[in-house]
């Protein structure tokens, strides 16, 4: 028994883990993530409501992004799409300064995405001035995940899962070195963009498996405000994904990547 306790101990101390953990609870991780799904629903939502309605490929809305996103389908998909798809008509009716608000909107939410990977990587905030970077990412977000979508009906099987996961690395990869103004090499925010994917990755399947039946049951005994819960949820777990990913990117780099360059 105490050649067991002796093992997991030197795993333990091997893995660095503690490290990790206590990284997590400085960062106040769950914190966060909370906040990265309150700002996404109230601030990134409406920007992309009007995006996925003026699509010109499809009319699928809104609700069947999100529905792709959260790897639904079936019953539970319709039934999102149902109660979330907004009017028809929500692009003739956005004026110049609507756009320009839901413009500002998503720089807001992208602003609190940086905050997050500065403060996961020890640097001082940005200055105010470039608050093009945060414009420039929510394009780029925005482009991701309209590909994404596309890609649903475009290809299928192997060819798609391999185009979403290099492309959504690619994305997590640039996006922290573009938010973090270029000031963390390449190499060492690529663990971080492969722990966000695999991060990802579980997180549909989880979903698939919890969220597909709780929607159908929310939708059942609370309507609309038990198929939001769902949603924020979800969002929580995407949240929590993208911040823990960056920081697992940058304890791998300090407890097993640099150590073991540096020895050779």
């Amino acid at each position: 028994m105490n050649r067991y306790r002796s093992l997991l101990h030197h795993a333990w101390e091997w893995l660095a883990a503690s490290a990790l953990v206590r990284r997590g609870r400085e960062l106040e991780l769950m914190h966060r993530a909370m906040g990265f799904a309150t700002l996404a629903l109230v601030t990134l939502a409406p920007l992309l409501i009007v995006v996925a309605a003026a699509d010109p490929l499809g009319r699928g809305g809104f609700a069947s992004w999100l529905a792709d996103g959260m790897g639904l389908s079936g019953r539970s998909a319709r039934v999102l799409t149902d109660i979330i798809s907004p009017p028809t008509e929500v692009v003739g009716t956005t004026s110049v300064w609507g756009g320009i608000a839901l413009a500002v909107f998503g720089v807001s939410f992208a602003g609190s995405v940086q905050n997050g990977y500065e403060r996961i990587w020890g640097l001082p905030s940005g200055p105010w001035h470039r608050v093009w970077r945060q414009l420039t990412w929510v394009a780029a977000l925005t482009a991701y995940l309209y590909q994404e979508v596309q890609t649903r009906t475009a290809v299928h099987g192997s060819v798609r899962i391999a185009l979403s996961v290099s492309s959504g690395m690619l994305f997590f990869w640039w996006g922290q070195h573009f938010l973090l103004g270029s000031q963390v090499r390449w190499r060492a925010l690529l663990p971080g963009a492969i722990a966000t994917m695999v991060g990802l990755i579980g997180l549909r399947g989880f979903s698939y498996l919890v969220f597909t039946p709780l929607i159908l049951d929310n939708a059942i005994s609370y309507g609309t405000v038990g198929i939001v819960l769902v949603v924020e949820s979800w969002l929580i777990g995407v949240g929590f994904v993208v911040y823990g990913g960056a920081m697992v990117g940058r304890w791998f780099c300090e407890h097993h990547w640099w150590p073991r360059r540096d020895r050779s």
